[in-house]
């Protein structure tokens, strides 16, 4: 039933923004032996299998987008074939539930049930969410080796209206971490 759920979700715009940087959990790891310096082109390798079915083409093409609009603000070229970096993309969708409680005390004042007197009512809420984690592996072309991993988890933005704008903060918020600073 909850994969069902997911998959109708997913089904009517999958969505793979966050919805507020504030929310965004970010973590990467690279390898400190790595002269970073020494890379000048990149390629996308793609997306890991299973990701490229949670995306519409638009929603790939704007992550893309994204990640080329940072990878050049550090002066990686994009290129088709022969490249120093290979980029590969993963996503993982996650549908969660949390649980709200508030309750009410009716009658008697402040210390109302304290005493015995007056009657309180507690609404319960439950609140389904989603949850993405986008992660980005680059690998050094030649060695094959991975050089730099970026983590983003937050939850997923359905408002189509804010969605290209949080794209980009996603991905820059990854992007942070990546080893080469930006270029003034």
């Amino acid at each position: 039933m909850k994969t069902r759920k997911l998959i109708a979700i997913l089904g009517l715009v999958v969505m793979m923004v966050f919805s507020s940087c504030s929310s965004l959990q970010v973590f990467s790891d690279y390898d400190k032996e790595v002269d970073f310096t020494q890379y000048k082109t990149i390629e996308y390798l793609g997306w890991s299998e299973g990701s490229e079915k949670l995306l519409n083409s638009l929603e790939k093409e704007r992550i893309e987008t994204a990640f080329a609009n940072e990878f050049a603000k550090r002066e990686l070229e994009i290129v088709d074939g022969d490249a120093d970096l290979v980029v590969s993309l993963f996503l993982v969708l996650d549908q969660k539930t949390t649980r709200t409680a508030y309750t009410n005390h009716y009658g008697g004042g402040f210390y109302s049930g304290y005493y015995g007197y007056g009657h309180a009512t507690t609404t319960v809420h439950d609140y389904d969410f989603v949850v993405g984690t986008l992660i980005v592996d680059v690998f050094d072309a030649k060695t094959k080796r991975l050089v730099w991993q970026g983590i983003g988890k937050g939850t997923v933005d359905e408002n189509p209206q804010t969605r290209e704008k949080n794209t980009a903060q996603t991905v820059a918020k990854i992007m942070e971490r990546f080893p080469l600073q930006l270029e003034k």
